[in-house]
């Protein structure tokens, strides 16, 4: 394995994998990932789709550096600083929301500098609050504040909006919005679900069945964030026009 950080600012973000196995409790090898290639383009979005078990989260792990045993090789955006919002959020529960964040400052840095993050967010009220008391929403809005709050070059998402009601992850899809574009960063996004992939990328990947490589590409218009219903329909019959048949029909709605 070949892990390449690129130094330009603007540079894409570039992943190969020709091959990810691993052990199953049988003691064989499961081959999960074969001949994939994905290219994102830096400052932009993308989003990673495909049916349960597919490979989605390994991945993720895999562009974030957390998974170096496979085949193939991976190019990351900016300086390599990398934020990271897992499906969890991953809150230390004896710290507040305040100490949560202060973990990723650095030594001497106050929490003043995150001041535009913290209003964006919605989270000025809840600083003194411990994970405990605070909804699922707020928890994943935490996660979200600390993941920008390194400054990063580059964004994974894994599944953000799951288990969320329909106002809290709109809200939520707003604020991402908002924050990758102020931010200018390059992010990566893992859902099931398409219409959060409409409403937030600018390109799409389609995963196959195991093992998985990307299936289908598209490039979406702008704006992004501000798509209307209509053309969020229209986005979605193309992609039921050119999915294939592996695709789950509630990834279609």
């Amino acid at each position: 394995m070949n892990d390449a950080r690129t130094a330009g600012a603007a540079t894409p973000l570039e992943i190969r994998i020709d091959s990810k196995t691993y052990v199953s409790a049988e003691g064989k090898p499961v081959e999960v990932i074969r001949d994939l290639r994905l290219q994102l383009d830096a400052f932009s979005f993308g989003a990673l789709i495909g049916p349960s078990g597919c490979g989605k989260t390994t991945i993720l792990h895999i562009a974030a550096g957390l998974d170096p045993d496979f085949t193939g090789e991976r190019r990351i955006p900016g300086r390599g600083r990398l934020g990271m919002v897992f499906q969890e959020p991953r809150l230390l529960p004896w710290r507040t929301v305040a100490d949560n964040l202060r973990l990723v400052l650095s030594p001497g840095e106050s929490l003043d500098k995150l001041d535009g993050l913290i209003e964006t967010l919605g989270l000025g009220a809840h600083l003194s609050h411990y994970p405990g008391e605070l909804s699922l929403g707020l928890a994943r809005r935490v996660a979200i504040a600390r993941a920008f709050a390194v400054r990063p070059d580059f964004l994974l998402l894994d599944e953000p909006f799951v288990s969320l009601d329909v106002a809290v992850a709109a809200r939520l899809r707003e604020e991402l919005t908002t924050l990758t574009q102020r931010e200018r960063v390059t992010t990566l996004l893992v859902t099931h679900d398409l219409n959060d992939a409409i409403q937030l990328a600018d390109k799409l990947f389609f995963l196959s069945t195991r093992p998985a490589s990307v299936a289908v590409e598209m490039t979406l218009p702008p704006p992004r964030g501000a798509r209307s219903k209509a053309m969020i329909d229209e986005i979605a019959g193309q992609v039921g026009a050119r999915v294939p048949a592996y695709m789950p029909e509630t990834m279609r709605a």
